[in-house]
């Protein structure tokens, strides 16, 4: 079987292709359920701002001798999770849908909590498990969506590595404090 056998006809594309043009990149060969898609995303969302959240109030509130060092670590994991919100936002008006900002719903759409923490210690175990929770979120997000949106399981599984690399990081800070 040649390769050409496998590709819709040109002339087929290019018909395609000026259908339902106000759908933008939503097109017929779209295959996954973009309501379901489209609330995940913003369940996603959701997480990332709780972080984000999260993240900066630890930066503000770290005390003691150790605090300098984890306090930068934790606006950098703040600015990471932040540029995390903006991709899945945008993605999410990609595939025609609305980023749900709203604060009245945060918490309850965001699979992560917001735990303040009352030592450096209790801040680095919350937002370990903050991470652990993104980490399986994201990996039942990417199974769910299989081959049917390539697009967004790709950006997925570039944020899923990063929130590897923060767990990693938080286990090794975690694992230097002194109890």
């Amino acid at each position: 079987m040649s390769k050409n056998t496998l590709m819709t006809n040109i002339k087929t594309l290019r018909s395609r292709a000026r259908k339902n043009i106000e759908q933008g990149a939503i097109t017929a060969g779209y295959s996954a359920d973009r309501t379901q898609v489209l609330k995940l995303l913003n369940e996603a969302l959701a997480t990332e701002i709780v972080c984000v959240l999260r993240y900066r109030r630890h930066h503000f509130m770290a005390r003691g001798i150790h605090s300098k060092s984890i306090a930068t670590e934790f606006l950098a994991h703040s600015n990471q999770e932040q540029g995390h919100a903006d991709q899945i936002a945008m993605r999410i008006v990609q595939l025609g849908g609305e980023p749900d900002f709203s604060p009245d719903s945060l918490a309850v759409r965001s699979h992560a909590e917001y735990v303040a923490g009352n030592s450096l210690e209790e801040m680095i175990k919350e937002d370990l498990v903050a991470e652990r929770i993104a980490i399986d979120s994201y990996r039942e997000i990417i199974q769910y969506l299989g081959d049917q949106d390539p697009t967004t399981s790709d950006m997925l599984k570039v944020i899923l590595a990063v929130e590897e690399e923060h767990a990693d990081e938080l286990a090794d800070l975690l694992a230097g404090i002194p109890t």
